[in-house]
């Protein structure tokens, strides 16, 4: 996740002129600077990122919080800008409040993406922002959806993104399998981030997860020194 800020910071370039966060990319290719995740099972949803916020080559915050809830039992993953998306979750939190009062029920989680979907969508040449939304709601179960850079909405069977995904598709791929357990949902989401934060360099610090069921949100966080990969267990 990248920082916007009013000045500049400086950064480490190299010959070409270029930072070392951008120098690798593609033209018109954007950095993310993040891992976030998102797996259902039967009776919910497990949702994990890593904590690093960036400005160029300078981590501006190490231990924020990328997981985000949306409504009681609908939460999103946020990459991209800190900004953008933090202003893309505090208009869906209104909306989705605003509907619960007005229909006496709560949300669904496809409703809580579609929204997200239109903001991104309509204003795709003004943001930077990737986001996953899952949770669980009386329709679907356990749910997640997909809306990376410029505001497509797929619904999935699970969800990677942010720059440290790139690392984690063979693991993730390889991993997964349809109704998994809680324990086995929540397992991967540590093993994969894990995986990307020690060689993704814009992931890093700490991983916050959250478990969403029809009873509770249970948020975790495991500390840098006790990932389950990572130069802590080298």
């Amino acid at each position: 996740m990248s920082m916007s800020a009013g000045y500049s910071m400086p950064q480490q370039m190299a010959h070409d002129g270029k930072s070392a966060e951008t120098r690798n990319l593609r033209p018109n290719e954007l950095s993310t600077g993040t891992t976030i995740m998102a797996i259902p099972f039967e009776g919910g949803v497990v949702m994990g990122a890593d904590s690093r916020v960036s400005t160029g080559s300078y981590v501006a915050n190490r231990v924020s919080d990328k997981v985000a809830q949306l409504h009681d039992r609908i939460w999103c993953c946020r990459s991209g800008s800190a900004a953008d998306t933090q202003a893309l979750t505090d208009y869906v939190k209104h909306y989705l409040a605003s509907l619960a009062i007005e229909t006496g029920r709560r949300p669904t989680v496809k409703t809580a993406a579609h929204l997200m979907r239109r903001l991104c969508y309509e204003n795709k040449d003004r943001l930077l922002a990737g986001v996953i939304v899952g949770g669980w709601d009386p329709v679907d179960g356990g749910s997640v959806y997909n809306i990376p850079l410029g505001g497509t909405c797929i619904k999935m069977p699970f969800a990677i993104g942010g720059s440290g995904s790139t690392y984690i598709y063979g693991l993730t791929d390889s991993e997964f399998k349809e109704n998994m357990t809680r324990d086995e949902a929540l397992t991967l989401v540590k093993k994969a981030i894990s995986h990307a934060m020690a060689r993704d360099g814009s992931s890093g610090g700490i991983i916050r997860t959250v478990t969403v069921t029809e009873e509770s949100n249970d948020r975790e966080f495991i500390p840098g020194n006790q990932l389950p990969y990572g130069p802590a267990g080298w």
